[in-house]
């Protein structure tokens, strides 16, 4: 089955890796990607089973990751570590991430054309076996079609007023949210509102 989580042979080497100390430390990897550039970039993206990541998690997971890439050392260049979480219109990795975000409008791509095309926006159906399920609209209709997961290529929820609303939900019921601390807002200097931790490698 193709793992969107990692795509290049170089990416499943990692991911393998730091997947251990990743769900060690109680938080899944959702994504993980070497990019190019002059220094090169390493960017992983961790969320908890439940949901509700902070940037706090993602210091201690960019720590813990830091020193396992020390000992392995897999990358021979200077790179950065980017530590993240998913955001709201994440990216959709694992079959199961289907199931969980049904209801939703979403963005599917697939490696070759599926009856003429490759790009799919819809609501989410869930699954049925190895299959994503997407309700999108044809003229008048709304039809239900079935994508093997094995064909995606890319997949993303698209953000919209109810994702944002489950989110702020998902992050109130897990206590990552505390109403309490929001009755007057202060700004200090130096706050940094990214969900990720940078650590230059060498």
């Amino acid at each position: 089955m193709t793992d969107l989580i990692a795509k290049t042979a170089i990416d499943r080497r990692l991911a393998d890796i730091v997947t251990p100390s990743i769900e060690g430390l109680g938080f899944e990897l959702v994504r993980i990607r070497l990019m190019g550039g002059k220094t090169r970039t390493l960017q992983i993206m961790v969320d908890r089973p439940e949901g509700g990541i902070e940037v706090d998690d993602c210091a201690r997971v960019s720590t813990v990751v830091s020193a396992v890439l020390d000992v392995e050392d897999p990358i021979e260049d200077n790179y950065v570590l980017e530590v993240s979480s998913p955001g709201i219109d994440r990216p959709l990795t694992r079959l199961k991430d289907f199931d969980m975000w049904e209801g939703y409008e979403a963005r599917l791509e697939t490696t070759e054309l599926i009856d003429g095309r490759r790009r799919f926006k819809g609501v989410l159906a869930g699954t049925e076996g190895d299959e994503v399920l997407i309700e999108i609209e044809e003229g008048a209709e709304t039809l239900t079609i079935g994508l093997k997961f094995d064909w995606l290529s890319d997949a993303k929820l698209i953000l919209t007023d109810e994702l944002i609303a489950e989110m702020l939900r998902q992050r109130k019921a897990s206590g990552v949210i505390d109403e309490s601390k929001y009755d007057s807002i202060e700004e200090q200097a130096g706050d940094d509102d990214e969900d990720d931790a940078p650590v230059t490698k060498h």
